[in-house]
């Protein structure tokens, strides 16, 4: 019989952790728990739980990070999920049937439904927004990436049909908290492989990411949550394109 490990990793999780590990009942042979530095109870809540914990002295990006989860996984099967995203019972039985009759899928995508400061939001860009996250063991690793990982399935990938549900943005300061980090973390990426912007360029692409959010994505449809994420958009992607060009600058001094 197929066995599952899932994987996480943390920091400063205990408002979110309890409920996603409580989710995964009846479904995890395994849990996986990689930590950075928490000063909360997190490590506390993921033992309770029994789950296999590790916390390495250094950060060396999403990616690296998870891989770490990764290899401390054994099940057959692995899933990987965020401390703040949630199964629900018909994914849980649909993940359960997946793993036990899939000969010929290697990994299965899962859509996701993100809650943003107030409703879930179901345009913007933002769904139907299927992620490679179910994968048989041995078939998958994630991306070197500081940020904006994603998992590089080497076999055939096929999609299920109910949704993780992610609780992302409960208040506007988890979205301005998060435009800094993400937006710092980006500049950084791109400057490493040899970027370059301006402040011009952080105007139009903020203001493009923005409309296309807005316009194009049918954020509009998301009524007042679906403007306040188009806008937050725009700024996620100025922040990132003006810290990148203070990151060429700094440079040349």
């Amino acid at each position: 019989m197929p066995t599952l490990s899932v994987i996480l990793i943390t920091r400063n999780e205990e408002a979110n952790l309890d409920d996603c590990l409580a989710s995964l009942d009846g479904i995890a042979q395994q849990i996986v728990v990689v930590d950075t530095a928490s000063s909360d109870c997190t490590l506390e809540i993921a033992q309770n739980y029994g789950a296999v914990t590790a916390s390495p002295p250094d950060w060396p990006g999403f990616g690296p990070q998870k891989n770490r989860a990764l290899d401390l996984a054994t099940g057959d099967w692995v899933l990987s999920l965020d401390a703040d995203e949630r199964l629900t019972p018909a994914l849980r039985a649909e993940i359960q049937i997946a793993i036990h009759h899939s000969a010929q899928v290697d990994c299965f995508a899962i859509p996701r439904l993100s809650w943003y400061c107030g409703r879930f939001i179901r345009h913007s860009g933002w769904s139907p927004d299927y992620v490679d996250r179910l994968f048989k063991h041995g078939t998958a690793r994630f991306s070197d990436d500081l940020v904006h990982e994603r998992l590089i399935p080497n076999g055939q990938v096929a999609k299920l049909e109910n949704p993780i549900l992610h609780f992302s943005f409960m208040n506007y300061s988890q979205v301005l908290q998060k435009i800094d980090r993400y937006s710092t973390a980006s500049a950084e990426q791109a400057f490493a492989k040899g970027k370059t912007s301006s402040p011009l360029k952080a105007v139009l692409h903020g203001f493009w990411a923005f409309f296309r959010t807005y316009i194009i994505r049918a954020g509009f449809l998301d009524g007042a949550q679906g403007f306040a994420l188009a806008i937050s958009n725009g700024q996620g992607t100025y922040y990132r394109y003006i810290k990148l060009w203070h990151l060429n600058q700094d440079s040349r001094k």
